[in-house]
């Protein structure tokens, strides 16, 4: 019982230890300056036609989206946040005059209730690396069911995950054979762990040796909690004779683009 009862204590510590890190400013600030990233999410909301309208903001961090969509002409927009960085969200919609318009709830969206029956419009940020790890995408599939209006509107409302075959001899050779000697020590039995391990990297285009397939599409609107789960063939052509290192994977989501 008392290792059963660790292993208890031990996850709810992970997963507090997961949201605390949602709390520091650097991240919002990595996210909320990406232009690209967020300039779109502006532009599709605006694009919607939501004034009027009830939004759910699933994970609203500092509450940029609820702002685009209270700008927009939303009637109410509800914003979730389970992480502290919800308190400041509230100092944030109150400096900028919305606090008549967005109401921030603190709390996990499986756990909490909202003041309505249903909402019109969904948004949220939920992606993960590759689109899936770390991902509240199955939060966003629980509003979904339990909120959300038949034919309402989810921002974005589509994705697809690619893959391909690269080159990359600079990190096999200082990253993966680094371990045959460390100080003059062999410690080859780490290269096997390296390998194991997926990176989140930026690659030349220099690095690509093949061609790329689709192994997902979703959409949101109809997808299945379990569907998050899945495998799937692929087939690649190779651009010139090389060293194929590894595989890398890219996600795109997609917006509606009128409602």
């Amino acid at each position: 019982m008392e290792s059963k009862q660790f292993a208890v204590d031990q996850k709810k510590a992970d997963l507090e230890y997961y949201w605390d890190s949602y709390s520091t400013i650097n991240i919002h600030e990595q996210m909320i300056s990406d232009y690209t990233r967020t300039h779109t999410y502006e532009k599709a909301i605006n694009a919607c036609n939501i004034k009027g309208k009830v939004v759910l903001d699933v994970g609203c961090g500092l509450g940029i989206l609820s702002l685009f969509a209270a700008r927009a002409g939303a009637k109410h927009v509800y914003a979730i946040e389970r992480a502290a960085i919800g308190e400041k969200a509230i100092e944030v919609i109150k400096n900028n005059g919305f606090e008549d318009v967005i109401t921030i709830i603190r709390g996990r969206v499986e756990d909490i209730t909202l003041p309505v029956d249903h909402v019109d419009v969904i948004i949220s940020e939920w992606m993960g690396y590759n689109l899936l790890y770390e991902s509240m995408l199955g939060s966003v599939l629980y509003a979904r069911d339990k909120w959300l209006i038949k034919g309402g509107l989810i921002l974005p409302d589509k994705c697809t995950m690619h893959i391909n075959g690269i080159e990359d001899q600079w990190y096999y050779d200082n990253k993966i054979n680094f371990w045959r000697n460390v100080y003059g020590f062999n410690m080859t039995p780490m290269r096997a762990e390296v390998l194991k391990e997926p990176l989140v990297e930026t690659l030349n285009s220099s690095s690509i040796v093949t061609s790329d397939d689709c192994i997902l599409t979703i959409d949101i609107n109809t997808m299945k909690y379990e569907d998050q789960c899945f495998t799937s063939p692929f087939k690649i052509k190779a651009f010139r004779e090389d060293f194929v290192y590894g595989f890398s994977t890219w996600f795109d989501v997609s917006f509606p683009s009128k409602w």
